[in-house]
């Protein structure tokens, strides 16, 4: 069977949806290819969505837990795993079902299966009923995601979980090791401690989240120390063994000196790599990087004319939200507009317990670039709503251009970074003045307060703190 598609997305993803809906909503013949029966991607159904989930189980535990320190004190919890496991799955249903309603709406045509390009203009489908169909098309969205890194010569066991089994959630063992102290690790590692493993974490560099300013980074450190059972820094997981009662792990530390140790069930959590091998992209002019991205302009164009690539695939920072507003971008573009993917910020969080969360210019990066920057910070120790919380272990922290005052960057650590990183976001975009967060009223008594305050230090005229200008 051969039929045609104006425009043909691969991968349902946060990207791949949001790039054929905005095409269906201009009048784009569009066609979208998933082995999904809905929309989705990983990060609906093995990502972002299932593991907050069950983030805000750990963090309803924490809460309950922390209550003793200000006169309220429970029972240890009882946990229903097959509940908890209902109710991740039926948060995942709700949002791809109504994906999928979203895609009769709006007319999109849905094939579920996997495509392979025969050249730069046709693709080979392979149903999941097990019959195929040769598509042409005039332009095409890649949008195939990525897969998590696995360990090179690691034992076949189902005792050794990645980011996708891990949330399964087949039951709370006794010890589990993390194996990379990025994000993934220690958001899943946060979720198996307060339900009741005691969880390590091994790290190859100096610390856990290489890719934040330590500020932010050591404050969650100190932490986690409380609720993981070890931490291990500058050490190396150098074999496994599966046993009869877990995994045992062989050490290498900063001095090359070599220890074991036996746990339950190890979690691999040490990145993600693009699905670009596999679909047929050496058939077409696509041309791909020594890491597995594909290679793209402004207007997410790649070498081939015909075809774009969005998300994970198109390169770091491997984030839901930058891949949604990159397909836009690309349904733009190939709409005819004046477009290009050009942001200031693209804000990056970590939901563990202080969230962790940052947009624009980090310290870090100023300081590889020898950029000259004021460095303004707020402690949640001088904030009402912090105190009120019983949570003031916070910073807010802003970085700024000190020769035109401009806010370059925004980073917080604490209770609902995720959420307050968004005014951050707009300020950077925006090109806002410190003078213009500082002048900007803010609610009392909130979280929010902080940012303006972290402004009004840059003055040296914040209320709650003195920290006059030198």
């Amino acid at each position: 069977m051969i039929s045609t598609s104006n425009l043909v997305v691969i991968g349902a993803g946060p990207g791949g949806y949001a790039a054929a809906f905005l095409a269906a909503d201009l009048g784009i013949d569009v066609t979208l290819i998933d082995p999904e029966a809905n929309p989705g991607g990983v990060c609906l159904y093995r990502g972002c969505i299932p593991s907050k989930a069950l983030l805000h189980v750990a963090k309803v535990i924490s809460e309950a837990k922390a209550a003793k320190n200000f006169g309220v004190e429970f029972v240890s919890p009882k946990i229903d795993l097959d509940k908890v496991r209902r109710w991740k799955q039926n948060v995942v249903s709700q949002l791809t079902g109504g994906l999928g309603q979203l895609v009769k709406q709006r007319k999109v045509k849905p094939i579920q299966g996997t495509a392979t390009f025969v050249n730069s203009q046709t693709l080979k489908v392979k149903k999941t009923d097990g019959s195929e169909e040769t598509l042409s098309f005039k332009n095409c969205i890649l949008s195939t995601g990525s897969h998590p890194i696995a360990l090179p010569n690691l034992p076949a066991s189902a005792k050794i979980l990645d980011s996708t089994s891990a949330l399964d959630l087949k039951d709370v063992p006794q010890t589990l090791l993390v194996v990379g102290g990025g994000y993934i690790g220690l958001e899943l590692g946060t979720v198996y401690a307060e339900l009741g493993s005691k969880v390590s974490v091994v790290e190859m560099t100096s610390g856990l989240l290489p890719g934040a300013d330590r500020d932010l980074a050591d404050v969650l450190s100190k932490r986690l120390k409380i609720i993981f059972n070890a931490i291990m820094l500058n050490t190396k997981v150098v074999k496994m063994e599966e046993t009869a009662n877990g995994i045992t792990v062989t050490f290498q530390d900063g001095e090359q000196k070599e220890s074991k140790k036996e746990f339950n069930n190890v979690l691999v959590a040490i990145g993600r790599r693009p699905n670009s091998k596999g679909i047929g992209l050496e058939n077409t002019k696509v041309e791909v990087d020594q890491r597995g991205f594909v290679k793209i302009n402004a207007q997410r164009q790649t070498s081939d004319p015909a075809i774009y690539a969005i998300g994970d695939i198109a390169g770091e920072p491997m984030l839901a939200h930058k891949a949604s507003h990159e397909g836009r971008v690309a349904v733009e573009a190939i709409a005819g507009h004046k477009v290009a993917f050009e942001p200031h910020a693209i804000p990056a969080v970590v939901f563990t317990d202080p969230e962790i969360a940052w947009c624009g210019l980090t310290e870090t990066e100023a300081a590889q670039q020898n950029r000259t920057i004021k460095v303004v910070k707020f402690p949640w120790a001088a904030s009402g709503r912090a105190i009120t919380l019983d949570r003031t272990d916070g910073l807010t922290k802003l970085i700024i251009d000190p020769n035109t005052e401009r806010i370059l960057g925004v980073a917080i650590v604490g209770v609902g970074a995720g959420e307050l990183i968004a005014e951050g976001v707009l300020a950077v975009e925006m090109g806002s003045l410190a003078s213009d967060m500082k002048l900007t009223i803010h609610p009392h008594p909130t979280l929010t307060e902080t940012l303006m305050e972290g402004a009004e230090s840059y003055f040296g005229q914040a209320t709650h703190i003195y920290r006059p200008k030198k």
